[in-house]
């Protein structure tokens, strides 16, 4: 009888993410003048290709919020988690999807 107890090596292995991948991202805050700016910039500073015209915008009913799906090019769990921290430390964010 045999147990394979070692750990994997490979992260990647451990992922449902296939890396690099393209990956959605929904961002929910108030809406403002700079919202969408904001979320532009923090996407460009983990995925130096991401692609503007790939931004999708929903504003709430009563326009007091926007949603903005943001498609950024994933290349590791590491990179997406910052990317998630930088976008919930936002004051304009209210939700992360």
């Amino acid at each position: 009888m045999s147990t394979d107890a070692t750990p994997s090596t490979d992260p990647r292995k451990d992922s449902l993410i296939e890396y690099p991948s393209l990956f959605p991202i929904k961002v929910m805050g108030l809406d403002s003048t700079h919202f969408v700016h904001a979320i532009t910039g923090i996407a460009k500073q983990f995925d130096p290709f991401f692609d503007t015209g790939t931004i999708e915008l929903r504003p709430s009913s009563s326009g007091k919020y926007l949603g903005v799906t943001i498609t950024v090019t994933a290349t590791s769990r590491e990179q997406l988690d910052d990317l998630y921290r930088a976008l919930t430390g936002h004051p304009d964010v209210k939700v992360v999807l």
